[in-house]
Formats: structure tokens, C-alpha cells, sequence
């Protein structure tokens, strides 16, 4: 014997299939960023920083100078592979290069921000976290206060019971003394898959902006009305993977990022992003 869906059920669920549809077609979905110009950088393998007459490449412990003008290296800075482990993003604020550094894959996890002199990259001082929230990735200054990420892993570089899912951003005043934290969205978390953040920086727009680690993609994020976890907005294109990356100082919808594979800086043109708040 056959049975027969009555045509009633069978035509809701071509309205509800047809209704799905459209609101794919509706949603708007951001271009590719166009991309303006690669300057190769042996050192471009954790992230980019820039001002208005440079270029910095980060590696772990090295950083590279690169004239904005010509793309070449300009400058050079490599440290005591015992005291600089793992430089993860760097940003020039007030003539310095201000770079948040941690001890990863080694446990217990433990943070510091590393300064330098943005012209002869010589390290001018240093502030350490310690242990107990995570490894930072990033940290930016933004409405009179510092906004920082602890990344959390799974596996390696972890610290179990934590994984990927603790990974915090922490608004702490001038002093380095907390405020306020929040945790990630949870669909976002799962586009980081076993890593974390490695990227981050505010807009003009107050919207906070990330990335993760291999994803050829940025979140717009916002902090939440009500309770502990940020919100997701947005999420934008990327020519390049992830990683720490920078808004242009000279063009406000200019982004730099960095390609791992071929060991260069990018620039391209994004959609939706502002200069940093400051």
C-alpha cells in the first residue's frame, strides 16, 4: 500500500523551501576585498602593523621594518629567543610599536606587552600579565580604555579544562587593571574551530572587528545589551587567512593582513570598516 502526503503538507513545505529561499537571495553578501598591493615580508607570518612612513611585519621574535614608500626592508629588530617568545600583533601608538606578546605552546600560559620605539625598533619597556587567563593575541586602545584578547586552544597550548570556548576579551583602564570581560559568540567561537582569535582592532564606528585563525574572514562584533557574551553583526571577506591584522593610517577603508603561504603584507580595500577610535 502507498501513502500520500495530502497536497496541503506538501504545499507548505514548497512555500517554507521558497520562503528560505528568497531570504538567501536577500541577504546581502559583502565583495571580496580588491586587493591594492602585496609588499613580501619574510617576517609576515603572525601579523602586520603600519604608520604613515612604515611598514611591520611580525614574527614570533622578529620584526621587520618595511619603507611604505618602496616595500623594502628598511630596518630590523630580533630578540633573546628565551625572553620573546611568541610576538603575536604589534600596532603604532604615540611614535611606539606596542605588541602583545605570549609564551605559546609552553603552559601555564603567560602574557606581556612589549613596547618599542617605532623608528630605530629598539624595545622600550614591557608590562606582564602573568598566568590564569590565557595567551594574548591582541590589544587595543579605544574610548580611554585598553581592550585585550586571551586566547584560549584546544590541545596544544592549552590548559585543560579550558579550550578554545574561554577565550575573553577584557577591557582594562590605563593601568592595566581589569574592568569588564566578555566571552565570544558562540558561532563565531565555532568558525575559530581549535584556535582562537588572532586578530582585533575597533572601528570608528565602534564596532569591534576580528579574526581568527586560518578563516579568510572578519567579524563585526558589538558588546551586548545585557550579560557576559559579545554579539555578532557581521561577517566580511578576507583576501588572506586570519591573523593579526591593521587599518590603514592613511586610508580609513584600507586593511592590512598578512599571507602566511607567500610571506607577504596585504592591502586591500574593505567595505563597512573605520580608522581606529583612539
Amino acid at each position: 500500500m502507498v501513502f500520500r502526503k495530502p497536497c496541503w503538507i506538501v504545499a507548505v513545505a514548497l512555500g517554507t523551501v521558497a520562503t528560505a529561499a528568497r531570504a538567501v537571495a536577500a541577504e546581502p553578501v559583502a565583495p571580496v576585498p580588491e586587493t591594492v598591493r602585496v609588499v613580501p615580508a619574510s617576517e609576515a607570518t603572525q601579523g602586520v602593523a603600519n604608520d604613515a612612513a612604515f611598514l611591520y611585519a611580525v614574527q614570533n621574535r622578529r620584526i621587520g621594518q618595511y619603507s611604505r614608500a618602496t616595500g623594502q626592508r628598511v630596518g630590523s629588530w630580533e630578540g633573546d629567543p628565551a625572553l620573546y617568545i611568541h610576538i603575536n600583533s604589534c600596532q603604532v601608538m604615540g611614535g611606539e610599536l606596542v605588541c602583545a606578546m605570549s609564551n605559546y605552546p609552553n603552559t601555564p600560559m603567560t602574557s606581556s606587552i612589549e613596547w618599542f620605539d617605532a623608528r630605530t625598533l629598539r624595545h622600550v619597556r614591557s608590562h606582564s600579565f602573568g598566568p590564569g587567563l590565557g595567551s594574548l593575541t591582541w590589544i587595543d586602545w579605544h574610548g580611554g580604555s585598553w581592550w585585550a584578547c586571551f586566547a584560549n586552544y584546544d590541545g596544544e597550548g592549552g590548559e585543560a579544562p579550558r579550550d578554545h570556548r574561554s577565550t575573553i576579551l577584557v577591557r582594562m583602564d590605563s593601568q592595566f587593571i581589569r574592568q569588564e570581560a566578555w566571552l565570544f559568540p558562540q558561532d563565531v567561537l565555532e568558525r575559530f574551530g581549535h584556535f582562537s582569535s588572532s586578530g582585533g582592532r575597533w572601528g570608528a564606528d565602534d564596532r569591534l572587528y576580528v579574526t581568527g585563525h586560518d578563516r579568510t574572514e572578519l567579524y563585526v562584533l558589538a558588546l551586548p545589551e545585557a550579560g557576559g557574551r559579545l554579539v555578532h553583526l557581521d561577517t566580511l571577506p578576507l583576501p588572506t587567512n586570519g591573523q593579526a591584522f591593521d587599518w590603514d593610517v592613511l586610508h580609513p577603508d584600507h586593511i592590512w593582513t598578512i599571507d602566511r603561504r607567500r610571506t607577504a603584507m596585504v592591502e586591500s580595500v574593505i567595505a563597512r570598516v573605520g580608522t581606529n577610535g583612539g
